[in-house]
C-alpha cells in the first residue's frame, strides 16, 4: 500500500492512483474490482459511470422472479469506455461497481474543488 494513493474503496473493489506514475499514465486512476483492472483517465470514469447507470436502471426489471439465481446471475452486459470490452455482472454487482465507480469521481471532485480553493 506504500505505492498507491488510495482514492476510494467499497467491499467489492478499490480506486488509486500509483504514486510513482509510468508515462502516459499521469492523471490515471487505477480501479480494481472482481479479477479486473482498469487504468481510466477522468473523463473515461464519467464514460462508465454513464454506462454503469444505463445497465442498472435497464437490470431493474431483468431479475426473474422465480430463479434461485437471480442475485448473482450474471446476465447484465456492463460496457466500459474501451468498446471492445463488455462485462457480464449480477445486478447486485453493477449496483457495487456504481457505488465504486461514483465514490471515485466525487472523491476525485471534493479533492480537486478544495485543491483550487488552496485547502489541503
Amino acid at each position: 500500500m506504500n505505492d498507491i494513493h488510495p482514492i476510494y474503496q467499497n467491499d467489492f473493489g478499490i480506486a488509486f492512483q500509483w504514486k510513482k506514475d509510468k508515462p502516459g499514465q499521469a492523471n490515471k486512476v487505477q480501479v480494481i474490482f472482481r479479477d479486473i483492472g482498469l487504468l481510466l483517465t477522468y473523463s473515461e470514469l464519467r464514460h462508465f459511470s454513464k454506462c454503469i447507470a444505463d445497465t442498472v436502471e435497464n437490470g431493474k426489471g431483468h431479475l426473474c422472479g422465480d430463479c434461485k439465481t437471480k442475485e448473482t446471475c450474471r446476465s447484465l452486459l456492463l460496457n466500459t469506455p474501451a468498446h471492445q470490452i463488455t462485462f457480464a455482472v449480477s445486478y447486485q454487482e453493477a449496483i457495487e461497481v456504481r457505488d465504486l465507480i461514483n465514490g471515485t469521481l466525487f472523491k476525485l471532485e471534493l479533492d480537486s474543488f478544495f485543491g483550487e480553493l488552496g485547502i489541503g
